[in-house]
């Protein structure tokens, strides 16, 4: 059934809806789209099929992460756009006598303006605020719910940016050189100055940078720069005396955990010799992270939050951790939450993989980060707050508005000249395909290349051991110190358990030393399904380590069994993404005598925090996380970590991906490949872009 046709031919509803059926039935569309599409043909009868089938794609794009469906990429190029049908699909492998018609066939003959055209329906498409289903906007067309979250951010950045009542520079400028007190000579810029500066005069900010660029350093020196003038009434609208309300949030327990680990030791060590009552900054500085939807109080079996603009949060300043996993829906919200006059603090890599749901916030908002767009008047004024001349090439006389609240850190502290993942990592983001190669010949001291066509044993030795006899640096990573694969946490559980008689405290102290063994290495997978995805890899480790006497059952639950929450449990107080240690505690029989029963060990929300110890019964959302997806990996870190990229190239495999695995690792990083050297700069060469209209 074509889409193509004169303005007398019936626009062919039931054609339309049992292609939309047929799509189902064969895997390429979830049924809740055609439902929707089928909806909307029961309450308007008159709307055209074109209509109806661009409501179904819109549901299906928002479903692979897009907010709207965008009509001319479609029409450019409806297999890469809508991955339909999906790549690798079978009639065979789907149960299906042979594939359903394309997209591509239903589009044929049309144009972006001809189809924008055929979505004109006064109660189902609408151009603005209204009440139909969908909103068409500069040939993006939308569900209403999530045309409404862009609206609301959009106007919630702008509002932010309207009011830059900043400190008196002189203050500022006094309390900035107190916090940076080196001077960093006139051939560097420091961009951590530079960003605590730019973030003190408005009340919103963006810091982006890569791993180990100092984010939380910088934050936390921005916190002390913010306190230090509220408590001297330097701040409009603020009596002096008077300490901010600052709260600090994560998207996951993981990167809430990790970001309250890093801030602690931040707050400790903060420079304040140099400033009038500095212990007293530091106390007002809070060191407690908490995830987004317990500081907006999610409401059970509801997507509604218990604060929002008519109950906003009591805060002065909020710093958000892993920006660039929040997603559109969860950032209006918080948006909408957050009082007028409060300062909002966006932290993250704005190069990682977007959020798993619909939306890439960060992304969106660092688009023009790399070449900075400050405007002349921006560059004089962090001349006069930082004693700093902002190099020339981020000059930019039309820089907009939103480009000034933005800064990029661009120095790591962690990844020196000569680190193998520095460079990696620095290669794949900037798309040199060409340098992986020259990269994998060299032996370096914090990288390997394993290549599975070659060496198809050396994914166990990896999994078990944290090193593989043929990678490209075969002695790397071995040692006593070193992180030695899932083998290292299972035998230290077995060494460090506990006698049957052992205190609580000691039972928290066992766990949290299993806990921190096992995250000190991590097997990230590109895809879920296949030989090298995560469902098979899980099964394999599990074999392999029973066969090594390590693990009880490969299966169901025994003592070591590692398992990642994979939906929020707000009666157990577990998030998505919180990673658990099957482990053991004494429970005493009918009789009285002492028997080690199973339970789950999460670690607390802080380094003070007690151990949750919780019954497998009760734990009903969760799976075995010997590896884990790159999506799910984000917002933490690991020692040693080793991605496995699959045999055949997929359009999963994108450059943030590859980015994003190579950014979990501390130490030392793997890459590990099913195929050859030009999968993975296939992988390198193809961007991940989510559509969507701008945010600010």
């Amino acid at each position: 059934m074509n889409l193509h046709r004169s303005a007398d031919v019936p626009p062919g509803t039931d054609a339309l809806l049992r292609t939309l059926q047929a799509w189902v039935d064969a895997g390429w569309l979830r049924a809740v789209d055609a439902a929707f599409a089928g909806f909307l043909a029961r309450e308007a009868p008159d709307a055209d099929a074109a209509l109806l089938l661009a409501a179904a794609l819109a549901s299906h794009q928002l479903g692979r992460g897009h907010p709207c469906l965008v009509l001319g990429a479609v029409l450019r190029d409806p297999v890469g756009t809508l991955d339909l049908p999906p790549e690798g699909w079978t009639a065979e492998a789907a149960g299906v006598p042979s594939a359903p018609e394309p997209p591509a066939a239903l589009l044929a003959g049309l144009d972006a303006a001809g189809w924008a055209s055929r979505l004109r329906h006064p109660a189902l498409v609408g151009a603005g605020e209204g009440a139909g289903p969908l909103v068409l906007e500069d040939g993006r067309l939308y569900l209403r719910r999530y045309w409404e979250h862009e609206r609301v951010v959009r106007a919630g950045i702008a509002a932010r940016l309207d009011d830059a009542q900043g400190p008196p520079a002189a203050a500022l400028r006094e309390v900035l050189d107190a916090l940076f007190p080196g001077d960093a000579g006139p051939e560097a810029f420091d961009w951590q100055k530079a960003a605590c500066a730019v973030a003190v005069r408005r009340r919103i900010g963006v810091i982006t940078g890569g791993p180990g660029t100092g984010k939380t350093t910088t934050v936390v020196k921005l916190l002390a720069a913010l306190q230090h003038l509220a408590l001297g009434g330097q701040l409009a609208g603020r009596a002096a005396g008077r300490p901010l309300r600052i709260r600090l949030a994560a998207p996951t327990g993981k990167a809430a955990a990790r970001l309250n680990e890093s801030i602690a030791g931040a707050v400790r060590s903060l420079p304040l010799q140099a400033l009038p009552e500095g212990e007293a900054v530091r106390a007002a500085i809070p060191t407690q992270v908490v995830t987004l939807h317990r500081l907006l109080g999610s409401l059970p079996h509801s997507r509604h939050f218990r604060h929002h603009a008519g109950q906003p949060l009591p805060l002065d300043v909020l710093v958000l951790d892993e920006a660039s996993m929040v997603d559109l829906e969860m950032m209006a919200a918080l948006l909408q939450a957050l009082p007028p006059a409060a300062r909002l603090i966006l932290l993250g890599d704005k190069d990682q993989l977007a959020s798993v749901e619909a939306g890439a916030v960060l992304g969106a908002l660092c688009r023009r980060a790399d070449a900075g767009h400050y405007t002349p008047a921006t560059r004089q004024a962090l001349a006069e707050l930082t004693g700093q001349r902002l190099p020339e090439e981020f000059v930019d006389p039309q820089g907009l508005a939103w480009d000034q609240a933005v800064v990029k850190l661009r120095r790591s502290w962690r990844f020196q000249g000569d680190s193998g993942i520095g460079q990696l990592a620095e290669a794949v983001n900037a798309g040199r395909a060409e340098a992986l190669p020259r990269l994998a010949r060299r032996r370096l001291p914090d990288l390997a290349f394993v290549w599975l066509p070659r060496d198809p044993g050396a994914l166990r030795q990896l999994a078990l051991h944290g090193t593989a006899a043929g990678a490209s640096t075969p002695d790397l990573f071995d040692g006593p110190t070193g992180p030695l694969g899932h083998a290292h946490y299972l035998r230290l559980l077995q060494a460090t358990q506990p006698a049957l008689d052992a205190s609580p405290e000691a039972l928290d102290a066992w766990a949290r030393g299993v806990l921190a063994a096992f995250g000190e290495f991590q097997l990230l997978c590109a895809v879920r399904r296949g030989p090298q995805g995560v469902e098979q890899l899980n099964r394999q480790v599990g074999a392999w380590l029973c066969e090594a006497g390590l693990l009880g059952t490969a299966q169901g639950w025994s003592l070591g069994r590692p398992v990642m929450v994979t939906r929020n449990d707000y009666a157990l107080g577990l998030m998505n993404g919180d990673v658990g240690i099957t482990l053991a505690t004494p429970v005493p029989d009918a009789g009285g005598e002492l028997q080690w029963k199973l339970r789950v060990a999460f670690a607390g929300g802080g380094a003070n925090q007690p151990v949750r110890w919780v019954l497998p019964s009760r734990l009903s959302s969760v799976e075995t996380v010997f590896a884990m997806t790159v999506h799910k990996s984000q917002g933490s870190e690991f020692s040693h970590a080793a991605l496995v990229l699959p045999a055949q190239d997929s359009r999963v495999l994108t450059r943030e991906l590859v980015y994003t695995g190579i950014t979990r690792a501390r130490r030392w990083f793997t890459l590990v490949s099913g195929g050859d050297e030009r999968l993975l700069a296939q992988a390198v060469s193809r961007r991940l872009e989510r559509s969507g209209g701008p945010l600010a």
